[in-house]
């Protein structure tokens, strides 16, 4: 069985587009919701579809004990995890996402996400560097050459075997968020490897705004400063030179010269924002938790 675990607040205008897709997929699922007293009908339209809704504070909610509580009401032997703002792309996007946990190195995995049409040209650039058509195994043998990048991985559309996802200890409770990132590093320093699945697809993006993108990056720094044994893997700035090199080269290709300017504002952002993370420990417990 396959169990889908989506947190959700005030979904109501696109939850039901969303679980109708999930439930026309080529692989029965079981709908387990854990909602963050809506005040709206997200709950009624939730259970409409069949979906088993667990219903829990706001104060609650954090991105790694929400989903972890939801699983524990959950029966599969394999974990699909979705966010709200996430559409399939066809019917077929969690057989492909699955396909790779045959494999019994392979503990986890994640889809591609396609931006939306309104995606400025800073996230289509992201959804592309991070997102690309090649499919790929990690494993520990590649943290000499990608660093922290290879740890990662996004709940936005992810798979995991329940017997890892027990075996070692869930997601850390209590964090901001990355605790997709942080758990699949746990997986990797102890042997198993994680799958990206580019076949598996779905539509999701954002236009952060600049404070966003200052807060979204201060919120990893903290996350990672929780787990201290995880920074050792994160000591230079090479992935971040290399995305931003990169991203450059889109822009000017692509002839968005005012982005240009952007994205070096975007790049100002998220570096001053992770390095007072990392370095802040009074402001971190009044920070707001963030959905996705």
């Amino acid at each position: 069985m396959v169990s889908v675990i989506l947190p959700t607040i005030n979904a109501g205008e696109t939850i039901g587009k969303l679980l109708s897709a999930i439930n026309n997929q080529t692989v029965n699922c079981e709908l387990i919701i854990i909602d963050s007293s809506s005040s709206d009908n997200t709950p009624e339209v939730a259970g409409s579809y069949g979906a088993k809704v667990i219903s829990i504070e706001k104060t609650a909610f954090n991105h790694g004990g929400a989903r972890n509580h939801a699983v524990r009401h959950s029966q599969g032997d394999i974990i699909v995890f979705f966010t709200q703002d996430a559409l399939p792309y066809d019917k077929y996007c969690i057989e492909r996402l699955i396909k790779p946990l045959e494999q019994a190195d392979v503990a986890a995995s994640y889809g591609r996400q396609i931006p939306r049409g309104d995606a400025k040209p800073t996230e289509r650039f992201a959804r592309t560097f991070n997102y690309p058509e090649k499919p790929l195994i990690r494993g520990l043998e590649q943290v000499p050459e990608l660093g922290i990048k290879t740890f990662f991985f996004s709940n936005v559309f992810s798979a995991i075997r329940r017997q890892e996802f027990e075996r070692f200890g869930r997601f850390p409770d209590n964090i901001i968020m990355f605790e997709d990132m942080i758990y699949a590093a746990k997986l990797i320093v102890n042997g198993f490897r994680i799958a990206y699945v580019p076949e598996a697809k779905v539509i999701h993006s954002h236009n952060y705004s600049l404070a966003g993108q200052f807060k979204r990056y201060y919120c990893a720094g903290i996350s990672f400063k929780k787990q201290s044994w995880f920074l050792q893997y994160a000591g230079s700035n090479r992935e971040g030179v290399i995305y931003f090199r990169q991203q450059m080269k889109y822009l000017l290709k692509e002839r968005r010269y005012l982005w240009v300017f952007y994205a070096l504002c975007e790049a100002f952002c998220k570096y001053c924002g992770y390095h007072l993370g990392l370095h802040c420990d009074k402001i971190a417990v009044t920070l707001p938790q963030g959905r996705t």
